[in-house]
Order: structure tokens, then sequence, then C-alpha cells
């Protein structure tokens, strides 16, 4: 009787399975399935599949947009508004698939060229390529699964120069820009497009290494343009005789110093984008990005004063940088002053929960909003430094810092330096130059005595890029008794700037980043600088900062 009942057990299953496999088959073929049904099967993506795509050139009597249903404009003027008559948009029709018809037809591949793929491409002669203007050819399929396959075309973009990059999972720019006749200064416009449903993200956690070491390069000042960019006082003038190109020296030293440091993790503390030179803003981000992005490491930023200049705000860049691979990013809270005040949490080797490092990274904001009496730049405020003292009292009351097995580190990242950057007479020998005056802010809002009270034995800033050096400060009130051991002096460094967009000049200031090496082993601390072209790109200007636990003297 039970083998009896086991048999038409299992019967029924290979059945059950056959007939779902038959209409599994079917309904890709031939959508037989409502479509509440068919949104669960596996080859389905939620949202938009592209029926076709068009560029549209408008004057000054006439419109840029397409008057016709579910037909979108990405607004991105493909002269990047430099256009003295003419502006042109790349427009893309989209429907939901419930919403196709049987006349749609789904966008597949796509090309740009002045020849039909059919005839310059040997594997694409037995397709039906259709041409678009600006040079765009399109493979377009009605059959009934088109719109659940992976290569179906869900999204585009526009991205410029020669030198674009697209770092998102699951995009692919296309090698050749758009045919449109703008101006031989205004980067080129390059498509980039989706296939299949958006890829999901898993946001890192940065970690110890087995060896009980973390490694943190501070890359600032990389004043990253739209195109090219133009080299400002470079030094050396070219490299193997090249031509200077700002970003793509800059991005080649960065590059080639993640390399052969093999860092843990990036921080960018400010001034990614050269606002004046970045039309597109996006552009400028992904360049950055893609460069730890192929590198499997993780990154977070903060802003400087230029960052925002170009077409994008703090907020918009932020939520950018948010949606990319391996970005730590986070734009804190809405309560506080500034977009970008919040923690990195370093966890423990292994699997712990427990952290061993917090890195404390704000938003110095840009220009003094009072001017009358502060010239200059602006400053921590306030809300930021609440912000700050009740993170840090948090966290140490909690069981993830109170049950680390080893001495806790914090440290704090800015780009417009503190005022006490001023005071010459702390300067630590050997640490690095003070090539220029820094241009810290005029109100001092007392961020030195609370980095200090709340165990923050660094801070590193950027802002003024032929700086180098580090100072140690102590707190304003030296003999007070609350102060933590590890905590009494701090010390205050200058990354000095890595970017070939943003100035130089100060007797031949060469490009360079600085490192910071942990050994949670022995609560040691270690920092040094990588500098670009010369014999000295090794690393330069070695300090040991936290001892044992205690913030050297200097």
């Amino acid at each position: 009787m039970t083998r009896r009942i086991v048999r038409t057990g299992v019967q029924l299953g290979i059945i059950t399975f056959l007939v779902l496999l038959f209409i599994f088959v079917l309904d890709n073929r031939f959508r037989v399935l409502p479509n509440k049904v068919h949104g669960y099967l596996p080859m389905h993506h939620e949202g938009l599949v592209l029926t076709d795509i068009r560029v549209t050139t408008c004057s000054l009597v006439s419109s840029c947009s397409v008057a016709l249903d579910n037909w979108h404009r990405i607004e991105k003027d493909l002269y990047l508004d430099q256009g003295w008559f003419s502006h042109a948009y790349v427009h893309i029709q989209r429907k939901r698939e419930e919403d196709l018809l049987d006349t749609d037809r789904v966008v597949f591949d796509l090309r740009i060229g002045r020849l039909d793929p059919t005839v310059s491409e040997k594997d694409q002669a037995a397709e039906r390529w259709e041409s678009r203007s600006a040079g765009i050819w399109l493979l377009r399929s009605s059959k009934r699964h088109a719109s659940d396959s992976r290569k179906a075309i869900t999204a585009v973009d526009v991205l410029f120069g020669a030198d674009a990059v697209e770092p998102r999972a699951g995009w692919e720019i296309k090698d050749q820009a758009l045919l449109i006749s703008a101006s031989p200064d205004t980067p080129e416009p390059r498509l980039s497009v989706r296939h299949g449903t958006p890829k999901s993200l898993t946001k890192p956690t940065p970690r110890v290494r087995k060896d009980g070491k973390f490694k943190i390069l501070q890359v600032s000042d990389l004043h990253l343009s739209t195109g090219l960019g133009y080299c400002r006082d470079p030094v050396p003038p070219s490299l193997g005789g090249a031509i200077c190109d700002a970003d793509p020296r800059t991005l080649d030293f960065v590059g080639s110093v993640l390399d052969s440091e093999r860092p843990d993790m990036v921080v960018l503390s400010g001034d990614q984008v050269n606002g004046e030179t970045a039309p597109d803003a996006q552009t400028a981000v992904f360049k950055f990005a893609e460069l730890f992005i192929i590198r499997n490491i993780p990154y977070a930023i903060i802003f400087g004063n230029h960052d925002d200049e170009g077409s994008l705000d703090r907020a918009a860049i932020m939520s950018l940088t948010q949606s990319l691979p391996l970005s730590l990013s986070e734009p804190g809270p809405a309560t506080v002053d500034g977009v970008g005040n919040y923690v990195v949490e370093v966890l423990a080797r292994g699997t712990s929960s427990h952290s061993a490092l917090s890195l404390y990274l704000l938003d110095t904001h840009g220009y003094s909003p009072d001017e009358t009496h502060f010239k200059g730049y602006d400053w921590l405020k306030k809300s930021q430094l609440d912000w700050l003292r009740e993170t840090a009292a948090s966290l140490r009351n909690s069981a993830a810092h109170k049950e680390y097995a080893h001495i806790h580190l914090d440290m704090a990242f800015i780009h417009i330096p503190l005022p006490e950057y001023r005071n010459s007479g702390n300067l630590v020998p050997g640490s690095g130059e003070r090539l220029e005056p820094p241009t810290a802010p005029g109100f001092n809002s007392g961020a030195k005595d609370v980095f200090i009270e709340n165990n923050i034995f660094a801070v590193s800033c950027g802002h003024d890029h032929a700086n180098d050096y580090c100072t140690v400060e102590p707190h304003s009130e030296p003999d007070n008794a609350e102060l933590s051991t590890v905590g009494k002096r701090l010390w205050m460094c200058y990354a000095g700037g890595a970017g070939f967009g943003g100035y130089g000049g100060y007797g031949g200031y060469r490009r360079r980043v600085r490192i910071w090496d942990f050994d949670m082993n022995e609560a040691k601390v270690e920092t040094w600088k990588r500098v670009e072209g010369g014999e000295d790109e090794g690393r330069v200007d070695v300090k040991v900062v936290v001892d044992g636990g205690r913030v050297v003297e200097g």
C-alpha cells in the first residue's frame, strides 16, 4: 500500500513538472499566461522596455520635444548647452511589458556608425537593422517573448567625452560617439545602454584583513572634467613625451598607486568634480568610480567647494554615487547641515561583528555664508559637531565597540582645513611641505577640540593642493582629566592635490596622494604619500601617528 502511494506521488510530480515546463515554453513563445502570472516567471523583468530611440535637433524657433505617447526625453543637451542656436536630445519610446501591442517592436541591440551593420559586420549579415538619426542603428523584434529576453534594452543614458566610462553593472557604453555636428571643443556624446533588469547591489562591509591590518588611500582634489580636461601646471610637463590631458593622466596616476599599494578602502576627500569644466558631472563621477570598481575596492566620498558647481548639486551627486557598486557613501541625517556626514565602521577580522575602526566623514560645505565678518570658506556647523558627539557616544557604548578585544581607533576626513592648520609652530618635521597659506575658515567653530574629546586621533583634509604636511595640535584644555589617554592631541594632515585639472604651481608642486596604514594588532598607525612622476614615486614622508594606541607627539 505504501509503495503504491509513493509511486503515485512520484508519477504525479513528474506529470506536474512536465505540464509546468510545457506551459513555460509555450508562454515564452506565445504569451498564454495572464500578466499577473507571467510576471513571476524567471525570464520576466519588471519595469519598462524600449521600443524605439531617436535624436531630435531643434533651434530657437523649433521644439526638442516629441509630442507622442510613451516618448521620453533624456534631459541632457547633446551640445552641452554650448551650441549657439541649436540643441539636441535623445528621445526613447518605452512601454511596460503588459502594454505592448502586436505592432510594437522591442529594441535588442544598438550600434552607432555611418554604415549599416549588415555591411560593416560579417556576423550581422542576416539581421535587419533600422536606421535613425545621429548614426543610430537599431535591431528590433516583435516576437511575443522579445520583451522577456535578457538582451532587451531597458534603459539608455548619455555620457560625454572620448574618455567616458560606464561603471554600472549591466550597462555598456558604445565605442562610437553620436554623429552630430558639434564644436570640436564640445565633448562628444556617447550612448550607454542597459540590457535586462537592473542589477541588485550589496553594500560592502569594510573589514580588517586576516593579518590584522587595514589600509586606506586618501585621494583629494581630483578635479575631473567632462571630457579629457586641461592640465594646469603639470610637473613634469609630460610623461614619455605624451600630451598632457588632465583626466587620463590623473586617473593613470591614481590607478598606479592602487595597483602598487593595494588599499582596502579609498576615501575621496572632496573636489572630485571640477564643476567649472564639468557640464555633465555624471561623466566625471563615473570616471573616478570605475577606478575602484574594476579593482573591487570599496570607496567613500565627501564634498569640496567645487563638486556642485557643475550640472549636479551635492544631493544628486551623492545619490548617483550611492547607486554605484562598492560605494560606502551616505548622505547622512537630513537634520544635520550639509550632505555627507556619516560614519564608516571597519569591522574586526574574520566574521566578527565588532568594530575595530570608525571613520567619520564630514561635509565642510563651500564658501563663507558671512563674507562681511568671516571671509573665505565655510566651517563645520554646530549641528554637525553635535551629531558627531552623539554618534561617537552611542558607538562607544555599543556592544560592537565595547566587546572589541583590541584598542579601537577613530579618525576623521574633511575637505576644507580647520583654522588650526594655520599654526606653523606645531608642524611635524619631515611630514611634508607648506607651500601655500592654508585657506581655512575665518570662523572657528571648535571642531578640533570636539575631535579630541571624542578620541579621534587624526583628521585629514584636502583643498590646498600644494600643502601636504601634518601638524599636531593639543586640546585647548590639555590638563582636562576627562580626556582619554588616546586623544589628548590631534594629528591634522593634508592629502595633497592629486588631479591635473586643479591648480599646481608653487615652485614645481607634483601631484600626490596619502596612505593611512593601520596595524590593529599593535594599535599602530602610519602615514605616507605617493608622488606622481620623478625618481621618488615610492613612499615618501613616512610617519608614525599612533603607536600602542597612543597618539605620537610628532
